[in-house]
């Protein structure tokens, strides 16, 4: 099965950026596109601790669920 790769099109890149970037890449031995895609493979990773902390600030922001049927559930659930 053949995987299907992006592309992408970065405009309006600032030029000390884009130096800094080909430096880095000459200091790798690498080519400028293949340090692009290390810095965003490693800039988009989200680690585990990331994601239990996403999770509780969305948990923190819901009320509790005190509807009818919740209770119904629990209720019916101890017979």
């Amino acid at each position: 099965m053949l995987a299907v790769m992006a592309t992408i099109i970065i405009r309006n890149l600032d030029d000390q950026v884009a130096e800094r970037l080909r430096l880095q890449a000459r200091l790798r031995g690498v080519s400028l596109e293949q340090e692009a895609r290390r810095i965003l493979a490693e800039g988009s990773a989200v680690t585990r601790h990331e994601v239990a902390a996403r999770a509780a600030a969305i948990r923190a922001r819901q009320r509790p669920n005190t509807s009818r049927a919740v209770t119904l559930i629990r209720e019916d659930r101890g017979r």
